[in-house]
């Protein structure tokens, strides 16, 4: 006698726009199962019924075999009476409720549409916006939940009766592809020029000869507008920087495929999954000096390209001084056909004047990129959340998230413990993000930018504001940053009705990257940045945290010095490495090159007139930096450090010794010792490049020496390394390395940054921690 069970389940988490419900579809028909699928707004509800072992096998299989692009969060099972269902159907969405469905990131183009896009008897043939259920748009389209066309900007493109076909048959892997379309009915590209006049011809083949011939071209991506040059173009590369006002910050590279992107860098089997993912991010990687390929098979490509046997060398004004170069890979099949036509790589920048949001609206894209593009290759399909390129940079056995965008946001994050009420946390000023969190979720925005201008404020609202409506969030915390400057402290303060929760800097990236662990603490918080605001009234960034999720205890910090000039000396390196000199070694080319005024600058950290004290392991950095002829003048945000990590041997050994004060009060490390010793090295005539080694190797040594000091007071065993230092790949290597030789278990960030574009994580996680208590 055959038993029949009925059960209602309940599935949570990126399970729409995946292909979840045509999963569930052909699972319920394969085992001979009854009942229905539908999306709601908390994710998507089955009522299945049939012989108990086929529904016992479709509960296995629901979560053993589920989409790739689908993270299942949670499955609720209830159990009923069969309700004597006949076949098993897909039945309309559910838009009623409160919503917590989730919305996927956007997603690189999927074998299959490559196969399409290249074969000339599909009717998609060299399509630029094909799609499926397994890839495409997805966050920058949607406009609200369920995810469903009419809340997508697809909803202005009516589907031709062949595309109707696909998108309604269960077995088709377009069924309910939101995005949708093909030649006959979708999105049209267009090459336009500067003052929105169309050009004739194919757009991409136009817009691969003006590439050529050196000009500047805008291309509409998924979550914004990018510059491209080609690579190999000099001059190109440096009009790009003029026009751009972007004197030397790299630029990204795009490569057509696997292949051709290891005749420009080293590729190892971690960078190659991260460059062939899903997500697609701008990816940090070695350069290649000899311009022969790597060893390692690589993919043919999908979309055939006369690609040169040996790819040109990458213009120097592509990444000036710099060992790495920012590699990314096709993600749309736009980009697949223009780097097939060109057969070269191509410079692929955010489409925005420095320091602006990237630009997404068409007609707000030829007003501030007109003076910089010479055509743009763009699209009708609008697209709903500005969304710029993730990076990452690969470590041994690791990976650090530097700028969390593009296929990652808006996918949630787990939180170990539920947060008690939503929260709304506004991060910090620079690699601004926020954060919302709402049981045991915390969705950190895409990279935003630096809000020092009121575009990039209002983009950060905006965002707030959609993302809020998305996730049915209503907040009732509100968490800040400490330093009332900050204008996304002032934003913060301004939403009436809510409880606000001050976090200092230092703690939000300690929290930080315990809540990237899952890990309540308490830990010996290493947290290294540029600069923070303290509670005793000066700049912190070189700090030793003895913290939890609830509250901090500062047991440490880099010995303070005065900032000769204020920001200034954040402008201008040379500075503090007058400020940590003072008058030992004036014969260094430092003080010769900054002469006239040396001398200001020592009055001024003598006096303390203008010049606040820090210990910031930032500027520690920029000091050596200019110390060794490297950097005296910065252009971007961490460029002495960056370009110091750049001309460190990597071979090196040695390590300058600094002291570690722990007589009285809070334990004091002399970052001081450590220009002293750079500089006597200098002064006999060691090359840069092993000064720069020991001082990283110095740097590393003293952080473990002051936690194995702290580990003796307070009994901790965990140490945490947050802040923007620890971007510095040498440094958080050699630092891990030594602290793990010393007994220590040591976490470090994985999925959100280091730097203050992951502070907005920590904010939450304190606000959340405080409300439980």
């Amino acid at each position: 006698m055959t038993t029949f069970k009925r059960v209602d389940v309940h599935v949570e988490g990126i399970v729409q726009g995946v292909g979840f419900r045509p999963f569930v579809y052909s699972l319920a028909n394969r085992l001979g199962l009854a009942g229905r699928v539908h999306n709601d707004v908390n994710g998507v509800h089955i009522e299945v019924e049939g012989a108990l072992a086929g529904v016992e096998e479709f509960l296995t299989a629901l979560e053993r075999d589920a989409p790739a692009l689908s993270a299942i969060e949670r499955v609720t099972v209830v159990s009923g009476e069969p309700a004597g269902h006949r076949g098993f159907t897909i039945a309309t969405s559910d838009p009623a409720g409160t919503r917590r469905a989730l919305v996927p990131a956007d997603t690189a183009t999927c074998d299959d549409c490559l196969r399409e896009l290249a074969d000339p008897a599909d009717r998609r043939h060299r399509y630029p916006f094909i799609n499926c259920t397994n890839c495409g748009p997805r966050f920058t389209i949607v406009r609200g939940l369920p995810y469903d066309r009419p809340m997508t900007t697809m909803a202005a493109f009516g589907m031709c009766d062949d595309c109707a076909r696909e998108y309604h048959d269960p077995g088709d892997r377009r069924y309910h592809a939101q995005p949708t379309c093909c030649p006959a009915c979708g999105p049209r590209l267009r090459l336009r020029d500067p003052r929105g006049t169309e050009l004739c011809g194919d757009p991409i083949a136009c817009a691969a000869a003006l590439l050529r011939a050196g000009r500047v071209v805008a291309v509409k991506g998924l979550g914004g507008y990018h510059l491209a040059v080609t690579a190999s173009d000099e001059r190109a590369a440096a009009a790009l920087r003029g026009r751009k006002h972007r004197e030397e910050k790299p630029f990204a590279v795009m490569a057509a495929d696997l292949a051709q992107a290891r005749l420009l860098a080293e590729i190892d089997d971690t960078a190659a999954a991260l460059l062939t993912g899903r997500a697609r991010p701008i990816v940090l990687l070695p350069r290649r000096r000899d311009g022969a390929p790597a060893a390692g098979s690589a993919a043919p490509a999908v979309i055939p390209a006369v690609i040169p046997a040996a790819v040109p060398a990458v213009a120097p004004s592509v990444a000036p001084g710099n060992r790495s170069l920012g590699l990314m890979l096709p993600y749309t099949a736009l980009h697949h056909l223009l780097l097939a036509e060109l057969a070269e790589p191509i410079v692929l920048t955010s489409g925005n004047v420095s320091d602006e949001p990237i630009a997404y609206e068409d007609d707000d894209a030829l007003t501030r990129l007109g003076g910089i593009a010479d055509a743009f290759l763009t699209h009708d399909r609008a697209i709903h959340q500005r969304t710029d390129d993730s990076v990452i940079r690969p470590l041994p056995g690791a990976i650090t998230m530097l700028r969390r965008a593009r296929g990652y946001a808006p996918e949630p994050l787990a939180l170990r413990r539920p947060v008690p009420r939503p929260v709304l946390a506004c991060g910090a000023e620079l690699k601004s993000t926020f954060c919302l969190a709402q049981g045991r979720r915390a969705f950190v925005s895409q990279h935003i930018g630096d809000l020092e201008n009121h575009d990039t404020l209002r983009s950060f609202a905006e965002g707030i504001d959609h993302y809020c409506r998305l996730f049915g969030i209503r907040p009732e915390i509100v968490a800040h940053d400490l330093h009332p400057g900050y204008l996304s402290t002032r934003h913060a303060l301004e939403i009436t009705g809510v409880e606000h929760v001050g976090v200092q800097h230092h703690h939000a990236h300690i929290a930080a990257c315990l809540a990237d662990n899952g890990d309540p603490g308490p830990v010996i918080g290493v947290a290294f940045d540029g600069l923070g605001h303290g509670t005793d009234g000066t700049l912190w960034g070189g700090e030793f945290l003895r913290a939890d999720l609830t509250g901090y205890e500062r047991l440490g910090h880099l010995a303070q010095v005065p900032m000769p000039g204020g920001a200034a000396a954040i402008r201008q390196p040379w500075r503090m490495t007058a400020a940590y000199l003072r008058d030992d070694h004036p014969g260094l080319d430092v003080a010769r090159r900054n002469a006239e005024r040396w001398a200001d600058a020592l009055h001024l950290a003598a006096t303390g007139l203008d010049s606040p004290l820090t210990s910031s392991a930032g500027r520690l950095f920029d000091a050596v930096s200019a110390l060794l002829g490297i950097r005296d003048k910065i252009t971007y945000d961490g460029q002495a450090a960056i370009e110091l990590e750049q001309r460190a041997d990597p071979a090196e050994t040695g390590a300058y010794p600094a002291a570690v004060t722990t007589t009285s009060g809070p334990l004091v490390v002399e970052g001081g010792d450590l220009v002293r010793a750079a500089a006597d090295d200098l002064t006999a005539g060691t090359d840069p490049g092993v000064i720069a080694g020991r001082f990283h190797n110095g740097v590393a040594a003293a952080i473990t020496r002051a936690c194995v000091a702290l580990r003796k007071s307070t009994g901790l065993t965990a140490v945490a390394l947050s802040g923007g230092v620890f971007q510095n790949a040498l440094l958080l290597d050699r630092t891990v390395q030594r602290l793990r030789a010393a007994g220590f278990r040591v976490l470090k960030h994985v999925r959100v940054p280091p730097n203050d574009g992951g502070l907005s994580l920590g904010q939450a996680a304190v606000a959340a921690a405080r409300d439980a208590t």
